[in-house]
């Protein structure tokens, strides 16, 4: 991957932490903030390396946090898992599948709000929960459940466009003659 579209990933999750926050109408309408993190997260453990993956995760997780009301730092433990684990296990994962990605994007979706309410739990804050948290988990799976193919096809996309391709030469030539046996030369 080139540094445009590395640098676009970044952008990208930036963008997105950026309007989960700040976009509220949407947030009233969807009664949940649009959290894309978890569907970049698991774009990034997929197709890159795993020290990109850290990056996202922990800056992800800090400019989530740095623009809500919980601790800082408190995001960035369930999307180093998130991406840890799917670095891990990327050699199992169908990753060119458009169901697998769906499937990956909606318990990443679900799970990185659980996991970031259970130690919010165990550090003695009081997160808010009620009736509808198991629906609005819900709502966030679903919504990175359907992001996370839409960003593989984006990235795949740029990817396609901005990269490289290499080159397939083999020692073969089509033009050149195999002459076998033995040859006389003529002096």
């Amino acid at each position: 991957m080139n540094r445009f579209t590395l640098i676009l990933l970044f952008l990208v999750t930036w963008l997105s932490v950026f309007a989960q926050t700040q976009f509220s109408g949407l947030r009233l309408w969807l009664t949940v903030p649009m959290a894309l993190s978890p569907a970049l997260i698991c774009y990034a453990a997929l197709t890159h390396g795993f020290g990109i993956t850290v990056s996202l995760a922990v800056l992800s997780g800090l400019w989530a946090d740095s623009l809500s009301a919980s601790p800082l730092g408190m995001s960035v433990m369930p999307l180093f898992l998130l991406g840890f684990t799917l670095q891990l296990q990327r050699h199992l994962i169908l990753r060119d599948q458009g169901f697998a990605q769906f499937w990956i994007g909606l318990g990443a979706g679900a799970g990185v709000p659980l996991l970031t309410l259970g130690i919010l739990s165990l550090t003695g804050s009081q997160p808010v929960t009620g009736r509808f948290t198991f629906i609005q988990l819900l709502i966030l799976g679903l919504l990175n459940g359907i992001a996370c193919p839409v960003l593989f096809r984006i990235f795949d996309l740029l990817h396609r466009s901005f990269d490289y391709r290499p080159l397939t030469t083999s020692s073969f030539r089509a033009d050149r003659e195999t002459v076998r046996g033995r040859q006389f030369r003529l002096r």
